[in-house]
């Protein structure tokens, strides 16, 4: 038997006792050095690489932002604006549910965040107006996935950061496809909450409530404002922008809404602690990337594809079918660190550009977020709605249809995520 498939076998095993995939990773890493007798403190030093690089630090500061910006009275502000703009119409509290995590989203970078601080609002609100619960709680999990795919997005940072791709370019390239994704959804949830009657009480729209209300959340308006412009404008770096972010959140939570105290301070602090410590996840699948070179993981998977076929459209597909289904059981930035380094030689080789493929890594991610038994965002929607992630998981699928249509749309139009960041810094050489 190959070392190549001694090594598979041991990680899926390992996967399936449920042991945590750090510790797999790491141990698949250990025997993967054994098998070709390579020292061991090749994972030691890749280790202490893989947490030193500077924008890592974006991270933690874009969920500590998020979280200071949802306790300080931001996010309320968001969903305020985002009612009032839609108005009472069928189905009007889904579509500000996802109208409001598309602005968030602006603000969080992660995918599980902007579930949890959109979601507590909003989930309650649609079981008022008599949606069925498990629909609710779809809608939330799957336009929380936003967070994910509209810059700042921690997945492209970490993409980038494996990839040796612009951050900047990444997260300019995410705004269209972001743009499109969240229409795919309003459309999705208008249907599905027009044929089942919700919603559609209340006053229609009148410029009088909106302006108030965008005029009580210019504050929070301001904040991706602030942080996208200062970005692409050169003000500052992604990793200055979120440290701007959370000093933007102190200072609007703590003297202009006055929401903010010290113990939800000190709660942001914990959550994105408990957040961020995914990270740990960098340190084994790092060394393991590393190892798939010397096993020549990248050259067998050309060859294996392209032997099948090389249209770059059918190789786009077979690459975002397994990222879907490798993402119902693998995190997410395990998920990027491991198979970036595989598949993004092919794709490059067939003409594809490493920004539109990060942003097509990010939208299958983002399925990955809402399908079972892994589900990030649909694990937050049980907590916030009461059910069971069986149920949710269900009432999901329309929505995870809409995804799989904005992915195939951007492999058959990649310009669309070209478009923007080749307009701001030129055609990549």
């Amino acid at each position: 038997m190959s070392p190549l498939m001694i090594l598979a076998i041991v990680f899926v095993l390992l996967t399936i006792m449920g042991i945590p995939l750090f510790v797999s990773v790491g141990l698949t890493t250990a025997l993967a050095l054994f098998l070709i007798d390579i020292p061991y403190t090749l994972m030691a030093q890749t280790g202490y690489g893989s947490l030193t690089p500077f924008p890592l630090l974006t991270i933690p500061l874009f969920v500590l932002a998020g979280r200071l910006m949802e306790t300080g009275g931001m996010a309320n502000r968001m969903i305020a604006i985002a009612t009032n703009l839609v108005g009472a119409y069928r189905g009007s509290m889904g579509l500000v549910t996802v109208f409001a995590c598309m602005l968030f989203a602006a603000l969080s970078g992660s995918g599980p965040a902007t579930t949890a601080a959109i979601g507590s609002v909003t989930v309650p609100a649609m079981k008022r107006d008599g949606y069925d619960v498990p629909f609710a709680a779809a809608i939330t999990a799957s336009a929380g996935a936003l967070g994910s795919l509209i810059p700042p997005s921690n997945l492209m940072i970490i993409y980038g950061l494996v990839s040796e791709t612009s951050i900047p370019r990444l997260f300019l390239a995410g705004l269209i496809p972001g743009l499109m994704v969240t229409i795919l959804l309003m459309i999705t949830t208008y249907i599905i909450a027009r044929r089942r009657g919700y919603g559609g009480d209340g006053d229609a729209f009148s410029w009088g409530p909106f302006l108030t209300a965008a005029w009580d959340g210019k504050w929070a308006i301001g904040a991706p404002v602030l942080i996208l412009g200062g970005i692409y404008g050169g003000a500052f770096t992604p990793t200055e922008a979120a440290g701007v972010a959370v000093f933007y959140a102190l200072f609007v939570g703590l003297f202009v809404y006055r929401e903010l105290t010290l113990m939800k301070i000190v709660e942001a602090l914990r959550f994105t602690a408990l957040l961020t410590g995914i990270l740990i996840l960098l340190t084994p699948t790092l060394a393991f990337g590393q190892l798939t070179a010397f096993y020549d993981v990248p050259t067998a998977v050309q060859e294996g594809i392209t032997s099948i076929t090389t249209n770059v459209f059918l190789v786009m597909l077979l690459i975002g079918i397994f990222y879907i289904f490798i993402g119902t059981f693998m995190e997410s930035l395990a998920q990027i660190v491991l198979f970036t380094a595989v598949f993004l030689p092919l794709v490059t080789s067939l003409g594809v550009d490493p920004v539109m493929f990060g942003v097509f890594t990010v939208i299958t991610c983002e399925i990955g977020f809402l399908t079972p038994p892994l589900g990030a965002n649909l694990t937050v929607a049980a907590r916030i709605s009461g059910i069971s992630i069986e149920r949710i998981s269900v009432a999901v699928l329309p929505f995870i249809l809409a995804y799989i249509i904005g992915m195939v749309i951007l492999i058959f139009f990649p310009e669309l995520t070209l478009f923007l960041p080749d307009w701001a810094y030129g055609e990549a050489k």
